[in-house]
């Protein structure tokens, strides 16, 4: 019976080796086997930084687009990205698998970068230079040169999206939580995550973004892809030592199932006694029936037909749910509110690689002999950031004594706050540039007089307010969402940044069609970055910001979280072991 015992321990009940067998704790996971993960996010970040920031001045410098193109084509990779990360959770969910998702589509992302330095380094796939003396002095490229670089492009956004869904999961799966040890290593692993994957993206900005303007586009784009492959073969070397968890089925499958048997049943009456609702008495941890959306609970009304094909006493779950799982989908439908009022937050961040980079190629950029290259403005960006989540945690965790500080949702609203003013700010400092246009209109330079250094205050207070809007956005969608949803709850979150991207390109494509300028000029968004008048859409966003700020202050007044045992420790400063994430942004 006492070697049964130790046996049992030297296990990982809920974790399994290569073999399927269960997992040996001594010979599987723990950290090092996490880091080997953490290397494919940090691989990650550095190449889709290190192009996205540049992506820019290359779709303007080498393929001739207009400057509201590039912005678009730019968010529209962006929000792609991001987007498939649902569709990445639910192949690892229901298909492949956390750890064949990540190998596969690491594969797809540095095969689409090597398209992308292929279609930057051969002439025939990118336009001839811009000759200024002839008439028409630039030359787009063509539909060729473009559809191979958007092959490379989206490419890359399958792999990311793949990539993002599942690697802090199966980074977690590498420690045991009823394991004081190990459950001290995941800390430790959280805490180090986000700052790892942020010094990927300096990394990116500074020296991959120099290689790119200095040397060449191609080898940049290159250096890309073989991190990549390099991150996947470091990946695949620990095969034998990871620790793997057995597929439970997608929650986005789940939540359709209840959705499904709720409209087929919505004629049926509830029964005079509510307990006698469907629930499933063998359920480690059930969640007691709140009225809030009752139309949903239709779906746990028995009725014929309900239970499997040949006599099986298993319910058919596209014709009936347990109260437990209808309580997951309000808490997910609870969050949706929240949800549709960070979204501006993401088109004020989409502004610092887009026109902010534009901007700053269009002035001076030099220090002494060294030349910044535009698109490590975007350190300052990246710097602030960091600096903020440091000294929050140094001045504001370690001084509350016990206490976690600001609460997931003030930290959102502080970061919608700081975007307002981040965006007027980025308007006066877009006036200032246009007076020195105005006043140098007749000198031939390609480089305007004045310091790009300008910028800083822009990058910088977007940098401060995206340290409190993640943190508080990744704790709260997590912290919040019910036990079986974590997975699709962290989609959700993911698909805000997907659709601030989205929103970017629809203001760009609506303003425009409404301010095409008036005899002769020029709209707010022209062809040309310096005959724009991106201070009034910079504006725009200041304004638009500042409502959706209102409406978002009613609906974290309006949200109550979940009551019931399942969700007890799901207030708004929820509890320590469901807000790890929070721990990575305050590392």
């Amino acid at each position: 019976m006492e070697m049964e015992t130790e046996e049992r321990k030297a296990l990982v009940l809920d974790a399994y080796d290569y073999k399927g067998a269960p997992a040996d704790r001594a010979q599987t996971g723990g950290w090092v086997s996490a880091a080997t993960i953490l290397g494919i996010e940090v691989s990650e970040r550095f190449t889709t930084m290190g192009i996205a920031v540049n992506l820019v001045t290359y779709l303007d410098n080498t393929m001739h687009q207009p400057s509201a193109t590039s912005s678009t084509i730019v968010a529209n990779f962006s929000g792609v990205s991001f987007l498939l990360c649902l569709l990445g959770g639910c192949v690892a969910d229901s298909f492949l698998g956390r750890y064949w998702t990540i190998a596969i589509f690491a594969v797809i992302e540095a095969l689409g970068a090597c398209v992308l330095a292929i279609s930057a380094t051969l002439s025939h796939l990118r336009p001839p230079p811009c000759n200024p003396s002839v008439a028409i002095k630039c030359v787009k490229a063509n539909n060729l040169q473009m559809g191979v670089f958007f092959l490379g492009l989206f490419a890359m956004a399958l792999g990311i999206g793949g990539v993002k869904s599942s690697v802090s999961a199966l980074g977690t799966d590498q420690f045991d939580q009823t394991d004081e040890k190990e459950k001290t290593q995941m800390e430790y692993f959280f805490n180090r995550f986000y700052f790892l994957i942020n010094i990927g993206t300096i990394l990116a900005v500074t020296l991959l973004v120099y290689i790119q303007d200095e040397v060449s586009r191609g080898v940049g784009y290159g250096i890309c892809s073989a991190a990549m492959l390099m991150a996947v073969i470091v990946f695949l070397s620990r095969t034998r030592r990871y620790r793997y968890k057995k597929l439970t089925g997608s929650p986005l499958i789940q939540v359709i199932q209840v959705i499904v048997a709720a409209i087929q049943k919505r004629k049926l009456e509830f029964p005079s006694d509510l307990s006698l609702l469907y629930e499933d008495s063998s359920a480690k941890s059930k969640i007691c029936r709140t009225d809030q959306f009752r139309w949903l609970d239709k779906a746990t009304i028995r009725s014929d037909g309900d239970l499997g094909k040949n006599g099986s006493e298993t319910p058919n779950p596209w014709r009936l749910s347990t109260v437990t799982r209808v309580e997951e989908l309000k808490m997910m439908i609870r969050l949706l509110p929240i949800w549709a009022t960070t979204i501006i937050f993401w088109c004020v961040h989409a502004q610092v690689i887009t026109f902010s980079v534009q901007q700053a190629a269009s002035m001076d950029r030099s220090i002494g002999k060294f030349h910044v290259p535009a698109a490590s403005f975007s350190v300052f960006f990246i710097g602030a950031t960091m600096i903020t989540l440091a000294l929050y945690d140094r001045m504001v965790m370690k001084k509350s004594r016990g206490s976690r500080g600001l609460t997931n949702l003030q930290k959102i609203g502080l970061g919608l706050a700081i975007s307002v003013i981040a965006m007027a700010v980025a308007a006066a400092m877009e006036q200032k540039r246009l007076k020195v246009i105005r006043a140098n209109r007749n000198t031939p330079t390609s480089t305007l007089p004045l310091t790009a250094f300008i910028l800083i205050p822009q990058f910088a207070i977007v940098g401060i307010a995206e340290a409190f809007m993640y943190s508080g956005q990744l704790a709260f969608f997590i912290s919040e969402a019910p036990k079986g949803m974590k997975a699709i709850s962290n989609s959700l979150f993911l698909t805000t940044i997907s659709f601030g991207y989205f929103v970017t390109t629809i203001l760009v494509d609506l303003i425009k069609k409404i301010t095409p300028g008036k005899d002769g000029g020029h709209g707010w968004l022209a062809p040309k970055i310096n005959d724009s008048r991106l201070d009034y859409f910079y504006a725009l966003i200041s304004v638009l910001s500042f409502i959706n700020l209102g409406l978002y202050l009613v609906c974290a007044r309006w949200y109550k979280p979940n009551s019931s045992e399942n969700a007890k420790d799901s207030d708004v400063n929820a509890s320590h072991d469901e807000e790890k994430p929070q721990d990575v942004s305050n590392s």
